[in-house]
């Protein structure tokens, strides 16, 4: 019988002791803590992620039920559902925000080399917004429209590896191309947006910065062409231009020459304007790197089918955060393990397996392996038949 350690302390090795304290001690977080710290606070609510928990007495209950096992996985402060309402309240989102960039950073050094479907040498990312709705009697600093409440949660998806490299959380009120002021530029990148980051002023700041975009042109954009190149009709491709935008008050904001692609899909008919200021890249390969940014929704699906994101055990935006973060650095530990242990199994899996699992004692590789059970082919002859036919 295996004696060694519990499948969640197993899973807890691939996160950097050193690297969590050194976010704790930047934003004080177990400033006059006594038995409740940040690790355990962190313990806690990857547990809940992990088992599906979706309330703060479900939590406390599970791990109370297991209450025999908790030093040996990792906890030091006793378990209660006051003492994590209190810590989700007060103590600084920031430390999860700042440990979940560091996972990140450590995800995307290990997906690097993962291969786009395209030749390009550069890194893409889509960038996207989704929306959680929310209970407006519990959430009232989340009010949306009439009666209800929601927030919006602005993601940058690295496409090598689908890992998400900035988060931010704002009002549904909040227009979607504001983000671009906020985001960081990587020179020689490209960005994927639809048509709601059609913001010329904050497109050009890409621009300048030494990166490039590809974002759909909306219906009414006027342009003036300077030049046109030859496109193979039968891909698809019904026209590739150097334009210049022809509205005064947008030529302000972006001064400079564009590329409008038209791109005309022959299955379902549906005809597809792009903007970028790339130039050197076939029109071909502009719509191919567009149709990748759909990874970001799947992403979305994703995260809100398995990550606990729909019941927030907390109801004040320092919670909110703290959770979003802190399931956000959770995923990425998961994808981290999957790379370095070589998995073949997909998240979804993991996530499935480690959820009746973490308090097993099995050796990691082992749980997560692609096991099948052998089929025995040899009955008992004391056997009795059920039915006779």
């Amino acid at each position: 019988m295996y004696e060694g350690q519990m499948v969640f302390p197993q899973v807890l090795e691939f996160l950097s002791r050193r690297v969590f304290d050194s976010c704790v001690r930047r934003y004080q977080g177990n400033r006059r803590i006594r038995g409740f710290s940040c690790r355990d606070q962190f313990l806690a609510m990857a547990f809940a992620q992990l088992t599906g928990r979706e309330s703060l007495r479900d939590l406390e209950i599970c791990l109370r039920a297991v209450s025999d096992k908790l030093y040996h996985a990792g906890f030091r402060g006793s378990i209660s559902r006051s003492t994590l309402a209190d810590a989700n309240r007060t103590r600084d989102w920031q430390i999860y925000r700042d440990l979940g960039l560091a996972l990140i950073e450590r995800a995307r050094r290990l997906y690097a080399a993962d291969d786009l479907g395209i030749e390009l040498t550069h890194t893409a990312y889509a960038l996207d917004a989704t929306v959680i709705e929310l209970c407006l009697n519990l959430f009232p600093w989340a009010h949306s429209q009439r009666q209800k409440a929601a927030i919006k949660v602005h993601t940058l998806l690295d496409l090598r590896g689908n890992i998400p490299c900035f988060l931010r959380i704002s009002s549904t009120k909040t227009r979607d191309c504001a983000l671009l002021d906020d985001l960081p530029i990587e020179p020689g990148s490209f960005y994927l947006m639809d048509r709601d980051y059609n913001d010329y002023r904050r497109l050009h700041r890409i621009h300048r910065a030494g990166a490039f975009f590809v974002v759909r042109a909306k219906c009414n954009l006027t342009v003036r062409r300077q030049a046109s190149r030859t496109v193979d009709r039968s891909t698809g491709l019904r026209s590739d231009q150097t334009v210049l935008l022809r509205d005064r008050r947008t030529r302000r904001k972006y001064p400079d020459r564009l590329r409008r692609i038209c791109y005309k899909n022959l299955q379902t008919g549906r005809r597809l304007i792009f903007v970028t200021n790339h130039f050197d890249l076939t029109p071909l390969t502009i719509t191919e790197l567009y149709r990748q940014r759909w990874a970001i929704e799947l992403f979305f699906k994703w995260v809100k089918q398995h990550l606990r994101i729909k019941h927030f055990l907390g109801n004040t935006p320092n919670a909110v955060k703290t959770q979003l973060w802190i399931a956000v650095s959770t995923y990425v530990l998961v994808a981290i393990m999957k790379r370095e242990l070589k998995i073949e199994r997909s998240l979804a899996e993991i996530l499935q397996i480690l959820s009746v699992t973490l308090f097993e004692k099995t050796p990691l590789s082992k749980a997560l392996s692609q096991q099948t059970l052998p089929i025995s082919t040899n009955t008992c002859p004391n056997q009795m038949c059920l039915f006779d036919f």
